[in-house]
């Protein structure tokens, strides 16, 4: 049976209709009005609280009309009638398929989890695809334990910044890349040692690597193959590697897959913990968010590019 709860910030009125965001080969191309969605069955509904919808660059065809964005944060405003996990007025975060470019969503109540109490709602909604790909392409897809030595290339990125953190909580060497202006930034997540992407080779200063992830493909997954062990293991979450020169040199390579094997609820408590930080990356207003999109495209800053529904958000806990 489906369970979710609905997100929101405004009265809940049918004549109140939802702004949501259309996307036309990677670029917003226009806003559409819709009927705001009520919460039935095993859903919920939220209220009052400024919240965020993390975007991502999507390039891709779809059927229109289309509301990207795929993270959220915010508060539980109401709840369908077999709901008992969640209570109106609780802060949450989370992912859905489709659809967090909007000031109301309903979501599955097995997306979410408690927002961490450190967090902001903006801080909160840069988390749930993040972590959750770092942990199962670390631990599910690359099995790493204690002792081994990993290199995160893009390790300022969405996704490379939990990896840092997370194989260095799980005990491994970390050796991340990172452009100039990023260097102390991933030292700062506990990396062993930083390689600068822009003046240097990673393949030049590092070897004997038992597991690549790999943030960044094209090019790149071709010195991700060369730093591994025989034996060792690439897994890319950004383009396929290459199986050919994979067999050449004796190791594994493959694109991250499934779901991860820990609940999110695990990394709110990590992050409540102080064991995880998290950076968000540039803000912008869901009126902004053709312009957010543009500046994912010729970005490579740090964390995850954040589109704000309601003003002050930022500076909001729960």
């Amino acid at each position: 049976m489906f369970e979710g709860f609905f997100l929101g910030w405004q009265t809940r009125l049918e004549e109140d209709p939802l702004q949501s965001c259309e996307i036309s080969s990677g670029i917003l191309a226009k806003a559409q009005l819709f009927a705001t969605p009520f919460p039935s069955g095993s859903e919920l509904l939220t209220h009052r609280v400024p919240r965020l919808r993390i975007f991502q660059v999507e390039f891709r065809p779809v059927t229109f009309p289309y509301t990207p964005g795929i993270e959220v944060a915010g508060v539980v405003e109401d709840v369908g009638p077999t709901v008992t996990a969640f209570e109106i007025g609780q802060a949450v975060f989370g992912q859905v398929a489709e659809g967090a470019y909007a000031e109301y969503l309903t979501v599955p109540i097995e997306t979410l989890a408690l927002k961490p109490k450190t967090l902001s709602f903006v801080e909160a909604a840069t988390v749930p695809v993040g972590a959750t790909t770092a942990w199962r392409t670390l631990f599910d897809n690359g099995g790493l334990v204690s002792g081994q030595r990993v290199l995160i290339q893009g390790a300022a990125g969405g996704v490379g910044l939990f990896a840092v953190q997370l194989a260095k909580w799980k005990g491994a060497q970390v050796i991340g890349t990172a452009s100039t202006a990023n260097l102390d930034f991933v030292r700062g997540l506990g990396a062993d040692m930083v390689v600068d992407y822009t003046t240097t080779r990673v393949e030049s200063v590092v070897q004997d690597v038992d597991l690549v992830l790999d943030g960044v493909g094209a090019q790149t997954l071709s010195s991700s193959l060369v730093v591994l062990k025989p034996g060792g293991t690439l897994i890319s979450i950004a383009s396929p590697p290459a199986q050919e020169q994979a067999r050449a040199r004796g190791v594994r390579a493959l694109m991250s897959r499934g779901a991860a094997s820990t609940p999110l609820q695990t990394f709110t408590q990590l992050i409540d913990e102080g064991q995880l930080k998290v950076t968000a990356g540039k803000t912008f207003a869901l009126s902004e968010a053709q312009q957010a999109h543009e500046y994912g495209q010729s970005s490579h800053g740090r964390g995850r590019i954040v589109l704000q529904i309601v003003d002050g958000a930022e500076n909001t806990f729960a």
